[in-house]
């Protein structure tokens, strides 16, 4: 029989919880009150809420691809996102926000990694949500203590003379890796260039795509 899903909906329009019995958390109870409270002082709208939900669910790691991209042909340009990476994103299009985003640039003798140590602190702006494993404890615990062993486990494996830098995000402070740029891409535009990042060659925990691959 039909099924009216507004019987689950908050006063804002979205849903109090999953369509199962889940109980909410203490986080989801509060980030509901205050929602609603918001709403009901008229500090904002459900349609301003909407739109907002909707830009965040727009971010994606295409955003950094097409960064690095334009970091891999336009040397003036790298050298602006290797200096200030929130003013060389928003050049783009990209506003990161109020935080500080720094960019980091693997060199033949150097490889960057990327983890937040306290929590999960990410370039959501630029990269969109972060992957599940770059939350967990394993992973923010381990990168700091043995990072070779943990790039080994993504299945990149460097030189022993290839030296592992690991920065740690902050609540104000993020990070983007430029991967190096794979060899036989001379004659490839940027849209095709954007296509051989990935998001983990953007966190460290991965390289960037060969054109045959």
């Amino acid at each position: 029989m039909p099924h009216d899903h507004s019987d689950h909906l908050s006063p804002s329009g979205h849903p109090y919880r999953k369509d199962d019995d889940t109980p909410l958390s203490y986080w989801q109870s509060m980030e509901i009150a205050i929602r609603e409270l918001l709403v009901e002082k008229g500090i904002t709208t459900p349609e301003e809420i909407g739109t907002q939900i909707d830009k965040m669910d727009a971010r994606s790691p295409a955003q950094g691809a097409a960064l690095v991209a334009r970091a891999w042909v336009d040397p003036a340009f790298k050298a602006r996102l290797l200096k200030d990476g929130s003013n060389a994103s928003l050049e783009m299009g990209f506003d990161v926000g109020p935080m500080h985003l720094i960019a980091v640039e693997n060199e033949p003798d150097v490889h960057n990694i990327i983890v937040c140590t306290l929590c999960s602190c990410y370039p959501r702006n630029l990269l969109g949500l972060p992957p599940d494993w770059y939350k967990s404890r394993a992973y923010r615990s381990r990168t700091v203590k043995e990072p070779r062993k943990v790039l080994a486990e993504f299945g990149v494996t460097l030189p022993d003379s290839t030296r592992v830098r690991v920065h740690d995000s902050t609540a104000d402070m993020r990070y983007v890796v430029i991967p190096a740029r794979p060899d036989g891409t001379e004659d490839l535009d940027e849209t095709a260039l954007a296509a051989l990042v990935t998001r983990d060659s953007m966190i460290g925990t991965g390289l960037a795509r060969t054109p045959s691959a």
